[in-house]
């Protein structure tokens, strides 16, 4: 069946049914990937890709993807589609959106990638905003379910565990936040002063979901998961040198892992700066499972756009 029109612009606009479906669906695409089995779900669909921040991982991810699912890829920057010009967002939307079957957009504000939605005659689904990043989440979710044994119930792992948020209060954290709420797991943030989250960007039904440490070490206590990001998120390059020095006490470090549980697991959502953010020796180490992370990128984004143009299969 051909799903309806249904884009994906922040972690809430699935429910966590269809997040369980997806999960299945992409171990399914993954393992034939693995085996060198043919998937051409999408064969003659195209996907626009719309780049206004530059990427490595989002770039690959989808449009190796998109190529694996049998389909074509259309990627467009601002510096070569009038998007970087004067046409306004809702004008490309409408057109984009008549030449192809399927948009991924990553730039900077939300309002951006809601209006073009709003135009849009085909899903659309976010790269990364400012404010949310939906797909590594759920990639990052997918690799600790994937870690800790995909079931027929492939969340019920999630429910009761704790997600060290270790630095700044960006647009993974905020997402972060949604899945939590979503999903039945907490989140312990910990942030340099002034660089907290903000839950009223999170849109939380249950602000339960997460705890506040001043503290990264207290947040890191008996952790499941432990992860961080960047310093200094692009667009905020100026800003560079006042962020190292405020984020000094917040690398992600042995001593953090060793008070975590035994078991956890360490993500990054790369590119990662050893030294900053992160040790050498924890990013590198047994705990980390960030290439893994980085991989199932692709297969997740894979079964959300089947999921978005074909439905349920």
């Amino acid at each position: 069946m051909t799903q309806a029109l249904k884009h994906y612009l922040q972690f809430t606009d699935l429910s966590a049914d269809e997040y369980a479906y997806v999960f299945q669906r992409a171990a399914l695409i993954k393992k034939k990937f693995k085996a060198y089995e043919k998937h051409h779900t999408l064969a003659d669909r195209t996907l626009a890709m719309i780049f206004e921040k530059a990427s490595t991982r989002t770039r690959v991810s989808f449009e190796a993807g998109m190529y694996q699912l049998g389909g074509s890829v259309v990627h467009l920057t601002t510096g070569d589609s009038q998007l970087g010009r004067s046409e306004p967002i809702e004008d490309s939307a409408k057109v984009i959106s008549r030449m192809t079957d399927l948009v991924m957009i990553r730039t900077y504000g939300q309002d951006k990638i809601s209006s073009f939605a709003a135009n849009s005659r085909v899903p659309v689904i976010n790269g990364l905003t400012n404010e949310f990043h939906p797909c590594q989440i759920m990639a990052d979710l997918f690799t600790f379910v994937e870690h800790r044994g995909l079931t027929v119930h492939p969340l019920e792992c999630l429910k009761g565990k704790v997600v060290a948020w270790v630095g700044d209060g960006n647009n993974m954290a905020n997402t972060w936040l949604q899945a939590a709420d979503m999903l039945g797991f907490t989140v312990h943030v910990s942030t340099p002063s002034g660089y907290e989250v903000n839950p009223a960007i999170a849109g939380l039904k249950n602000t339960d979901c997460y705890k506040v440490f001043a503290n990264p070490m207290q947040a890191c206590e008996g952790a499941d998961l432990v992860t961080t990001d960047v310093w200094t998120s692009m667009g905020y390059e100026a800003e560079n040198e006042a962020r190292k020095k405020a984020f000094a006490d917040w690398c992600v470090d042995s001593e953090m892992m060793a008070v975590a549980k035994p078991n956890a697991l360490f993500m990054h959502c790369l590119p990662a700066h050893r030294g900053e953010e992160v040790s050498a020796d924890v990013i590198d180490g047994p705990q980390s499972v960030v290439w893994d992370e980085a991989e199932n990128r692709m297969h997740v984004q894979k079964a959300l756009m089947e999921y978005l143009l074909l439905g349920r299969q």
